[in-house]
C-alpha cells in the first residue's frame, strides 16, 4: 500500500494502531537482536580482556549501535525517507550516544556507587540500562531520525452553501 493510498487516509485510529503495533514489532525484533549482540559482546569483552566493566560495556554498546542502525534502516524503517542519509546518520549517532550514556550510566552507578560488581549483577544492570535507554531511543528514532513521510492532508469539507453554489453552475 503506498503512503498516499486513500485507504490509508481513511483507516482512522484502528489503522494507526495496527501500524504502530507493526512498527513496535519490527523495532523490537531489531532491538532484541541488538540486545543479544550487546550482551554477547559485553560478556566476550569481559572474558577475554582485563578492561573495566564499563569500558567493556561501552565497546559492546557501540557494536550494538552499528548493528541496530543497519537493522533499523534496512528492515524496520526501510519505507521511511532515506533522502537525507548524512542528516539521518548524524541524528542517529547523537541519539545513540545519549542512549549509550543512559545505558552505561546505570551500570556505572550500580558498579561504582553501590559496589554491585559480580558478573550476574553486571549483566542485570547492563540489561536494565539497555531497557531504559531503549525507551528513549524508540521515541527519538521514530520521530526524529526515521521520520514518517509527510501525509497529504485530505481536503476540508466545504460549507453546504458552497456545495450548493458549485452544483448549480
Amino acid at each position: 500500500m503506498s503512503p498516499l493510498s486513500p485507504i490509508r487516509e481513511r483507516d482512522g485510529a484502528g489503522g494507526r494502531l495496527r501500524r504502530l503495533v507493526r512498527e513496535l514489532a519490527k523495532f523490537g525484533t531489531v532491538g532484541g537482536l541488538g540486545v543479544l549482540v550487546n550482551l554477547g559482546a559485553f560478556n566476550l569483552c569481559r572474558a577475554v580482556t582485563d578492561l573495566a566493566v564499563v569500558r567493556c560495556s561501552v565497546i559492546a554498546t557501540v557494536v550494538a549501535i552499528a548493528f541496530n542502525y543497519l537493522g533499523l534502516r534496512y528492515f524496520a524503517y526501510r519505507d521511511r525517507d532515506g533522502g537525507g542519509r548524512a542528516k539521518e546518520l548524524t541524528l542517529f549517532a547523537v541519539f545513540s550516544a545519549i542512549g549509550l550514556v543512559i545505558e552505561n550510566g546505570v551500570l556505572y552507578t550500580a558498579t561504582y556507587a553501590f559496589d554491585w560488581n559480580s558478573p550476574l549483577q553486571n549483566n542485570i544492570f547492563k540489561f536494565l540500562g539497555i531497557g531504559i535507554a531503549t525507551l528513549f531511543r524508540f521515541w527519538t528514532y521514530r520521530t526524529l531520525v526515521f521520520k514518517q513521510p509527510d501525509q497529504p492532508q485530505p481536503p476540508l469539507p466545504t460549507a453546504p452553501e458552497e456545495r450548493l453554489a458549485k452544483s448549480s453552475r
